[in-house]
């Protein structure tokens, strides 16, 4: 029991100090109101993919593996959410530069990866609505592979940006969401064989 406590505490810090952190940065300041949601979208969609790999692969304690897969896919849809809404505020406050990134001519480099990153996302809710018709090995090997992309394109994003996330939280939180996606892959075989 305190170690299902503890588990639980732990990963509600790892995703409530980032958000806190943010929420006190300097740079909000005389910020638009859709601007900010904006950013903040971005920051809670990176906290789900903390929780995703946790979800699919069984590691939070209290839940059962069917429990947990129910709500990966519900968390799933809260992602795309936060990925439509962070990209529409920042689309609505500067579309030259969604433009710009969308386009892979943006200046700036986080601003590709936030992309793949973002096509990635739309790739794996769309593969989650046919996984009826394909073979699971198919389907498991394709949205891990897209996982992957989805990680690692979003935290090169987080971590290019120097933007309202601080620093240390930001590197702490990309960092938990790497491992608990690797711990994810390995425990579920993710492209070799399935696992039950």
């Amino acid at each position: 029991m305190a170690r299902t406590i503890l588990i639980w505490c732990a990963l509600g810090l790892a995703i409530a100090l980032p958000l806190i952190v943010a929420a006190q940065s300097p740079l909000l300041a005389w910020r638009e109101p859709i601007y900010i949601a904006a950013g903040f979208a971005g920051v809670v969609g990176l906290a789900l993919m903390l929780v995703q790999p946790l979800l699919a692969s069984g590691a939070l304690p209290g839940l059962s593996l069917r429990a947990g897969r129910r709500l990966h896919r519900v968390i799933g849809a809260a992602l795309v959410a936060a990925v439509v809404l962070h990209v529409a505020g920042l689309w609505i406050t500067s579309p030259p530069d969604v433009i710009d990134a969308l386009t892979f001519t943006s200046p700036t480099p986080f601003s590709a990866w936030g992309v793949i990153a973002m096509w990635a996302v739309f790739g794996a809710a769309i593969l989650a609505v046919l996984r009826r018709g394909m073979a699971l090995r198919t389907w498991r090997k394709a949205h891990s592979g897209l996982a992957v992309v989805i990680v690692a394109g979003t935290v090169l994003h987080a971590l290019l940006i120097e933007g309202t996330m601080g620093v240390a939280t930001k590197t702490a939180l990309c960092t938990l969401v790497v491992a608990a996606l690797m711990r994810a892959l390995v425990r579920l075989r993710a492209f070799g064989r399935p696992s039950g």
